[in-house]
């Protein structure tokens, strides 16, 4: 039987009303997620992130019913697959990590950035986070936050600090706390705590800030003495060790974090589902665990209050970048 073309027209009509709408026929919708789901790490594999990563993803896959693949892409201190991740298809089928390195340091730090947090990049929620630990040497004269001050004030320019690279979270924590006290100590770079740490025994760097999950062992084994921490209160892995804000050296909270994100433009429901599942992933018995045992805590964040926090932390991190003239030009 031959369907007339009036009627083709009012077929296509109907349809293109569905769509518009959002009913359509079950044959023409695909449900979420159908097929395993990427979750793009923008580091080694190996390591914390990968640790991370693979729990919370063993989580979210039996909540999702679908397998999540951690995919590693390292390279330019995560902007390489902070890239891949904003500029993927945005179908809840290609997520990933970020930290505060790509999304809210290096939009202040490069002059030339591959990837716009703000128009390509949707923070979902921030599911982890290190405090920054100000350390000594275990030899180090130094017994406490305020000596190293006052040392450094006695000898301006004399002492140094190390971290792991040029706009690394260390780096601009140390140079807060030089605006803070108006301190002069010398910043010098190393490509990793893997080369910070041994200089720091050696006693050839006075001090650092690093994560704690890269300092606790160090700590706990006598090796490295802990001076303060930089969140807003102590943590439970050093329960003696004064938060920087106790000691009035410093009245913002830094702490590397890892968070989830996504490409702009991905569906409001798919992004709320994986609000939901890695909240809820956090607060799972052997999450806590995990965490707790790397020196990391977990920190109650609506979408809204980690977008806020990336703004506000953008906008230090620019701030203190442009006054110390740190820009790099890349």
């Amino acid at each position: 039987m031959e369907i007339s073309r009036r009627a083709m027209m009012g077929l296509s009509g109907v349809a293109a009303g569905a769509a518009m709408t959002g009913v359509l026929p079950a044959a023409a919708q695909e449900a979420w997620p159908s097929r395993p789901i990427r979750f793009l790490v923008p580091w080694p594999a190996g390591g914390l992130n990968d640790l991370i990563a693979r729990a919370f993803n063993d989580q979210v896959s039996k909540a999702l019913g679908q397998t999540i693949i951690t995919d590693f892409k390292a390279g330019a201190a995560g902007r390489i697959g902070v890239t891949e991740i904003a500029k993927a298809k945005p179908d809840g089928y290609t997520i990933g990590m970020g930290n505060l390195g790509p999304l809210t340091i290096f939009p202040g730090l490069y002059k030339q950035m591959p990837y716009d947090v703000g128009k390509e990049l949707i923070p979902i929620t921030m599911f982890a986070a290190s405090p920054l630990v100000l350390v000594v040497g275990a030899d180090s004269p130094v017994k406490t936050a305020q000596d190293l001050i006052a040392a450094s004030r006695a000898k301006p320019g004399t002492y140094n600090f190390a971290s792991v690279g040029m706009g690394s979270p260390a780096h601009l924590t140390y140079e807060m706390l030089k605006v803070k006290t108006g301190i002069e100590v010398v910043h010098v770079p190393y490509k990793g705590t893997n080369e910070s740490l041994p200089a720091l025994f050696a006693g050839d760097i006075q001090s650092t800030f690093d994560t704690l999950p890269s300092l606790l062992p160090f700590i706990r084994s006598g090796k490295l003495r802990a001076l303060a921490v930089t969140t807003p209160n102590r943590v439970p892995q050093l329960p003696d060790v004064p938060t920087l804000k106790e000691l009035r050296l410093g009245d913002a909270d830094v702490m590397s974090w890892y968070a989830l994100i996504a490409p702009a433009g991905t569906p409001q429901p798919i992004v709320d589902r994986l609000y939901k599942d890695y909240t809820a992933a956090a607060q799972t018995p052997e999450i806590q665990k995990l965490l707790a045992d790397q020196g990391l805590i977990y920190l109650p964040n609506t979408m809204a209050q980690f977008q806020e926090r990336i703004a506000a932390e953008t906008a230090r991190w620019a701030q203190l970048i442009k006054a110390n003239k740190l820009e790099i030009d890349q």
